[in-house]
């Protein structure tokens, strides 16, 4: 939150594939490599493909979706090699943040670059510089200066090899070659990535000119091209280097280059730096390149009441007649891809519990212009991308209740399930294949008939109101109640979470070739009993002559009739969902955990555990097969905070506490992290005994290290997150509602172009009013809207809120400009997204 801001970061991103790898060296008969691509904020990765065996041309097809939970100066892509003893980077692909626009929602070759120690920096350093008069050592009468370089803390410095023992050397290069060096170094700060150093060094400066303005004039010649130089280094035995003729262990972890030309003399200078990389010497090869589609954006969230006008304007569009006039209607057409539109509005409607007549508005504008029942959304408009968005976001914990056990058991089993004579392997039989892939599909059309009465309510009421729609303009065509829903709940909803289970979080890893074709089977089969229930005759609608003896195998009409009565079911309006009793894993992985120990002292170690959350309780194993050690029932989960990094020296430590003790956990990284504790908050948030207060630091050695209470069971002493104002945790409209001001601001040439055509659709129709002549005019109106006056109106009122909008931000940025230090911690010397975003460079510390 800056300023009653929130900065909101979301990153998506599609792993293509890559191409013309290098040969491996340690495979010399085919050349070819076992890899997967990882994507990392600057040193930290937050998520990896599956594993592509034996490809010099790698088709990953992996997508990754998060929200960006800390600040980042690079996006990097990496290609690894897995090796038998420690895995191998081929090459990588390194983003600056202000550059992500470039490539933003369109696919892109990227090259591979070498990747080493020198290239591989992140961290800052924080330096004071100050000249000032001493007497000359040497007996002269003229005054020297000495030049004094504070080196005061680092912070995030690069780990290597699993430590970092950093120290600084500070050197001074001058002279007209720059062969002239001073080199001083300070002493080694043990197990810590961000070392406080404060060490003053001096560099004695001799008087060579008669302009006191600069401190270049006191270098030891006449040269201006003085330099001072802040490199960090690692101390390892393992690494040695020579410096002016001395030996130092050392692996390098950045530096900072200072002119001293472009310094003033009169003050000192006080700032914090970007370390940068040093060019690497070693010879480039060409290391192939990378197909990526990355989508980022930055979304600049105000105070709710900036976003009144906007609200209001978009919850009264259910109520605009036309539809096409509401602004709801506006936004699905002027954006490019109706999904981008979708995902906000749907949202902010169902937020504010109008999301039904949304859709039932939009359903009825457009069943009532179809001639032919079966062309029913079959396009990609923006009714059927809200239904779409509303199953994923209402529908997800339904989907797993009732497919995740089948699908683990398809990925578990390793049954035959190839039904094309044409790929069957010589060790197959084709019957067998068909009887596990019959068992299969039986087993999931019967969880999908015994589930109608979990379907989530809303879902239920929009499947009833397009069923009354459809059945009211088509009332001859029995089949039409059945197509509209099966449409959505079938094709669009069940066969796409089969076809890909990792999408919807059924599974985490990707399925390899033979279960991908099984799953591909099985989604096509769900489809074409879709199709099948929903028709007016007996076919089975496959493309493919090999999947019809399948459905001949077994009773079709049996199951056609189970599953018009699930469609009977779903779309009948309720008001109140049926209980879930039934176990739903909501989320599960492996982390660490710190031992919650059952001695009030003693050394408490940490272990690697697979976590699992269920709407019933939190529990961990040894691993994913194994009875779990400890399970927490959600209702004993009182609150869920993160835990400061200096109680452990851990990075992305967060808490659950519990009525007598407090499990402290450690993610793999920050997205992880922020997406655990996101749902451990909501789980929270349902629990009447919740805690309004927390200890934000860890409970060790018998005390808290934040307040020093002895009691582990003692009341908090900060308010918890959720208690905090302005954070939402659930739907959070008012981001939803900056997305949309977003669209809308992106594509302001459309809406005023738009504008401007239905002003003259205006005028022209007010010119047919007031005709008085006896004659028809000779010229007609081009084709008018179906209420030119009301579209006109409401892309007036958008304009006027996205205009006010804009405006509010642009005094934010104007703002925080002003407020904003070049060189203090928050924004280094080296910020290239501060210098981009404000055009030079301000006053510095």
């Amino acid at each position: 939150m800056e300023g009653g801001v929130r900065i909101q970061e979301t990153l998506r991103v599609k792993i293509g594939e890559a191409k013309h790898l290098p040969p491996s060296s340690s495979n010399v008969t085919s050349g070819l490599r076992d890899t997967y691509c990882s994507v990392a904020l600057d040193q930290e990765q937050i998520f990896k493909t599956s594993l592509i065996e034996r490809n010099l041309n790698p088709f990953y097809g992996e997508e990754f979706q998060c929200e960006i939970p800390r600040k980042f100066r690079f996006l990097k892509f990496y290609v690894h090699e897995k090796t038998v003893k420690q895995d191998k980077i081929i090459g990588n692909v390194v983003i600056k943040k202000e550059e992500l626009h470039k490539y933003h929602g369109k696919d892109h070759w990227l090259p591979l670059h070498p990747v080493d120690a020198l290239s591989e920096v992140q961290g800052k350093v924080h330096v004071e510089l100050r000249l000032s008069e001493c007497l000359d050592t040497r007996g002269s009468h003229m005054p020297s200066h000495r030049l004094s370089v504070r080196v005061v803390e680092c912070s995030d410095l690069t780990v290597i090899n699993g430590a970092c023992n950093p120290y600084a050397e500070v050197t001074l290069t001058f002279g007209k070659m720059q062969k002239n060096v001073e080199n001083k170094r300070t002493a080694v700060k043990k197990k810590t990535i961000c070392p406080q150093f404060d060490e003053t060094f001096f560099f004695d400066l001799k008087k060579k000119g008669q302009n006191h303005d600069r401190m270049t004039q006191y270098i030891v010649d006449d040269s201006t091209n003085a330099e001072l130089s802040i490199s960090l280094w690692h101390d390892d035995s393992r690494v040695s280097r020579e410096v002016l003729g001395h030996m130092f262990p050392g692996a390098f972890l950045g530096e900072v280059k200072i002119l001293l030309k472009d310094l003033d003399q009169t003050t000192a200078h006080n700032a914090w730096y970007f370390l940068s990389p040093r060019e690497s010497s070693s010879k480039k090869h060409e290391l192939g390149s990378l197909r990526l589609k990355i989508s980022y954006t930055a979304d600049h969230v105000f105070l709710s009441h900036y976003y009144n006008d906007l609200r209001n304007l978009l919850l009264k569009s259910p109520e605009v007649q036309p539809i096409t006039s509401s602004a709801a209607y506006i936004l699905g057409e002027v954006v490019e891809q109706r999904q981008e539109a979708a995902q906000p509005l749907v949202k902010v409607f169902l937020h504010h519990e109008k999301l039904v007549p949304l859709i039932e508005a939009l359903s009825d504008w457009e069943i009532s212009r179809i001639s032919d029942p079966n062309t029913i959304f079959r396009g990609n408009t923006l009714a059927s991308k809200c239904i779409d968005e509303l199953m994923k976001v209402v529908g997800m914990h339904y989907l797993h209740d009732t497919l995740k056990a089948i699908i683990d058991e398809i990925f578990d089993d390793h049954l035959p399930c190839e039904v094309d004579p044409t790929r069957l392997s010589p060790s197959e039989n084709l019957d067998n294949n068909i009887n596990n892939l019959r068992g299969y599909i039986e087993k999931i059309i019967v969880a999908i008939t015994q589930s109608a009465l979990q379907c989530p309510t809303i879902m239920c009421q929009v499947f009833a109101v397009l069923k009354e729609i459809a059945t009211k303009y088509f009332p001859e065509n029995k089949a039409v109640r059945y197509q509209v829903v099966s449409g959505f709940i079938f094709l669009r909803f069940y066969a796409p979470a089969i076809l890909g289970p990792k999408l919807f979080q059924l599974r985490q890893e990707t399925p390899d070739q033979s279960t991908s074709r099984k799953l591909t089977l099985i989604s096509k089969a769900v489809q074409s009993l879709g199709n099948l229930v929903s028709s007016k005759h007996a076919s089975y609608g496959f493309k493919e002559d090999y999947m019809v003896p399948l459905f001949r195998s077994f009773s079709t009409e049996h199951h056609t009739a189970a599953l018009r009565t699930f469609l009977d079911i779903v779309s009948t309006a309720r008001t109140q969902s049926r209980t879930i009793t039934t176990t739903i894993v909501l989320k599960e992985g492996m982390m660490t955990k710190r031992a919650q120990g059952r001695r009030r002292f003693g050394v408490k170690n940490f272990k690697r555990r697979y976590f699992c959350l269920t709407n019933q309780y939190l529990s961990y194993a040894k691993s994913k097969d194994d009875e779990p050690l400890c399970e927490i029932p959600v209702d004993e989960i009182l609150a869920v905070e993160t835990v400061e990094e200096e109680s452990f020296k851990m990075k992305y430590m967060f808490q659950v506490v519990q009525p007598q003790r407090t499990l402290y956990i450690q993610a793999n990284n920050c997205v992880e992290m922020k997406e655990w504790t996101d749902i451990l908050s909501k789980i929270c948030e349902m629990n009447e005994n919740r805690l309004h207060f927390y200890h934000p630091a860890g409970f060790v050695n018998g005390h808290y290290l934040c307040c020093n209470a002895t009691e582990q069971t003692v009341g908090g002493c900060a308010p918890v997150t959720s208690e905090l104002p302005d954070i939402k945790v659930v739907i959070d409209p008012d981001l939803e509602l900056e997305r949309i001001h977003s669209l809308f601001l992106s594509n302001m040439e459309k809406l005023e172009k738009l504008q401007v055509e239905q002003k003259s659709k205006c005028d022209t129709c007010a010119e047919l009013e007031v005709y008085s002549g006896t004659e028809t005019p000779s010229k007609p109106p081009t084709a008018i809207l179906e209420d030119t006056k009301t579209c006109f109106e409401t892309l007036s009122e958008i304009l006027a809120c996205v205009i006010s909008l804009e405006q509010e931000h642009k005094q934010y940025v104007k703002d925080k400009h002003r407020n904003t230090v070049y060189g203090s911690q928050e924004t280094p010397i080296g910020d290239e997204n501060y210098l981009l975003m404000s055009g030079h460079i301000q006053t510095k510390l």
